[in-house]
């Protein structure tokens, strides 16, 4: 591992995930603003600038390793852009400043803002691969998935450690053409099936935690919000599988050609790898992982998850932000 200061641990006793809470809360609240417009794209840079401004205060050296894209694609939160205040810690951040861009463009619930921060050179990007196969669960059955085993056995297997029938399960699925064989696989077997539009960041960490209405989530989707969810599931102990899902043959030879084992398995450890993981999301539309933002006179409400692994702390958190307040903190209008 690369090292270019103080260590995290040597640096840190803070709770950062409190201080990416108000990052967040932040790209939510200016998100929000626009939900149902049909605007995605004004949704995203909406966002994206809170949440730039916010991270640029927060006391680390930070390099983006999964952001809006490469520099001459993304003017802010590039990936390989240098945030914070350039002090210790040295870490890496992972950024989906909406996670279910089309759900809040749309009014449409679910949508969320998350960050995620390990110490530098932790965070592993098979950037090679636009999509990957997945599989996720929590801490009951995290050790009895197996990505390369048939779709029923792997259900039978999260049953048995649930302590549940199959028939009891539920798997969230990307409602997507590609998943058609795997929807016919999990009704085979007997489980249920919640089908989601977007945001499989929050459907994934819906999957780890124990009191939700979901056991699992199967399917190919993104891998940099593969990488995002490593850093959650890292916190609540659950765990990731992922293999690579090439879009076609020129993708698998282009990875193949750069040496790249395109039938990798990767395990969450093996997607963040380090002992500091901090994981902050604040809802933006509201869904069943978090409430959106609601606004009244002078001000609003947000609802947040912040987690951190080696603690194993997560904590809910109910804010109300007065905008009168606010404005006088700061040279940029966060809501």
């Amino acid at each position: 591992m690369t090292q270019d200061g103080p260590n995290i641990h040597e640096t840190i006793e803070r709770n950062i995930a409190m201080e990416l809470v108000r990052v967040t809360e932040a790209a939510a609240m200016s998100a929000a603003r626009y939900m149902g417009r049909g605007d995605k794209n004004l949704v995203d840079q909406e966002a994206v600038t809170a949440m730039r401004y916010v991270l640029g205060h927060v006391a680390m050296d930070g390099i983006v390793v999964i952001g809006e894209g490469e520099k001459d694609e993304a003017p802010m939160l590039y990936i390989g852009e240098r945030i914070g205040d350039g002090s210790a810690p040295c870490v890496d951040i992972a950024v989906d400043p909406i996670d279910g861009t089309t759900l809040c463009a749309r009014g449409l619930p679910g949508a969320i803002s998350a960050v995620a921060l390990s110490e530098r050179g932790s965070m592993h990007f098979p950037a090679h691969f636009f999509y990957m196969d997945k599989i996720v669960t929590g801490p009951e059955a995290r050790d009895y998935i197996d990505i390369n085993a048939p779709v029923a056995m792997n259900l039978k297997a999260i049953a048995a450690a649930k302590r549940r029938k199959v028939a009891e399960l539920t798997v969230v699925v990307l409602d997507r053409p590609r998943h058609e064989k795997l929807l016919a696989q999990i009704r085979s077997a007997g489980a249920r099936v919640k089908l989601i539009s977007d945001g499989d960041v929050a459907a994934a960490i819906e999957a780890t935690l124990p009191d939700k209405e979901v056991d699992a989530l199967m399917g190919i989707g993104g891998t940099p919000e593969a990488v995002l969810s490593a850093a959650a599931i890292r916190c609540l102990d659950g765990a990731i599988q992922c293999k690579a899902w090439p879009r076609d043959e020129s993708e698998r030879k282009a990875a193949e050609a750069d040496g790249v084992d395109v039938d990798r398995v990767y395990r969450t450890e093996d997607l963040v790898s380090g002992n500091e993981i901090f994981f902050a999301a604040t809802g933006v539309s509201s869904g069943v992982l978090l409430k959106g933002v609601r606004y009244f006179p002078g001000g609003a409400q947000t609802n947040s998850v912040a987690m951190r692994n080696r603690s194993g702390t997560i904590r809910w958190i109910d804010a109300w932000h007065n905008f009168s307040r606010l404005d006088k903190l700061g040279d940029y209008d966060t809501h």
